[in-house]
């Protein structure tokens, strides 16, 4: 039996991360901030797919959380075949507008922990010859689009240099790089997206459905809809100056900043 943890697994895109895996028959290691969200999750699924959902509460930017995450990633007795690291965050505003401390928990969600996750699941992985990573970046990656965006970019550059180091042992990694996908993220992040046309939104299920495909045709990257895919054909090509020019207009300080 495939067992997988799945970190931010309490809604958005961890949420139906652990769907789409249930669907398939996995074990469910589900890690989140929020017991009693992970528990509703997990009842839901068990009661749908019948599968064995073990509820992991950790804070990732607390140092004893991301440590217990971490050793049950690494514990052989119960080996964890796939990890997706989902979880994080965005701020509202452009880098020199925000606290630096805001930055520096940013960062170390979307860097840091999935770093430090990944190098804990590793040897097991190793050792058995088989199993995944799936690290969710952004399309955000692709372009100078802030802080945010530039850990997204090392999420794909990190994944992309990984799967290289991790073929010759039979271990696939993914970079999923989603669009504006119908989450708790913008909400939660304060960006106010009312601007934002129908036509670019992704729904989390798509996106998953996206990734996992990909990742058992051993892609690099998984890039959902055909709007996001021309976007990341245009940012390859771009000269990168008019890019970040133009991407800084859709940046701006809240008001009185």
């Amino acid at each position: 039996m495939t067992t997988v943890l799945i970190t931010g697994a309490s809604a958005g895109l961890g949420a139906a991360f652990a769907r789409g895996f249930a669907a398939k028959g996995c074990d469910l290691v589900l890690v989140a901030r929020d017991k009693d969200r992970l528990q509703a999750v997990a009842r839901e699924l068990a009661r749908e797919f019948a599968t064995a959902c073990e509820v992991l509460p950790a804070d990732l930017l607390d140092e004893d959380g991301c440590a217990e995450v971490a050793e049950r990633l690494a514990d052989p007795a119960r080996p964890v075949d796939i990890l997706v690291n989902n979880a994080g965050f965005g701020l509202p505003a452009p880098f020199p507008h925000n606290p630096v401390e805001d930055e520096e928990r940013m960062l170390d969600l979307l860097v840091r922990v999935p770093l430090r996750l990944t190098h804990a699941v590793l040897p097991g992985l190793r050792e058995r010859r088989r199993g995944a990573v799936l690290n969710v970046s952004s399309v955000a990656g692709l372009l100078p689009t802030g802080t945010y965006g530039a850990a997204k970019a090392w999420v794909t550059a990190f994944s992309e240099s990984l799967r290289v180091d991790m073929a010759p042992y039979g271990v696939r990694v993914l970079a999923v790089v989603p669009g504006f996908t119908r989450t708790e993220f913008q909400t939660r992040a304060g960006m106010d997206v009312s601007s934002l046309r129908e036509a670019v939104w992704l729904e989390p299920e798509d996106v998953v459905a996206k990734a996992l495909r990909d990742l058992a045709l051993r892609r690099p990257v998984s890039i959902t809809g055909r709007r996001y895919q021309a976007y990341a054909l245009a940012a390859r090509h771009l000269p990168r100056g008019f890019v970040a020019r133009k991407m800084a207009r859709t940046r701006r300080p809240p008001a009185g900043r």
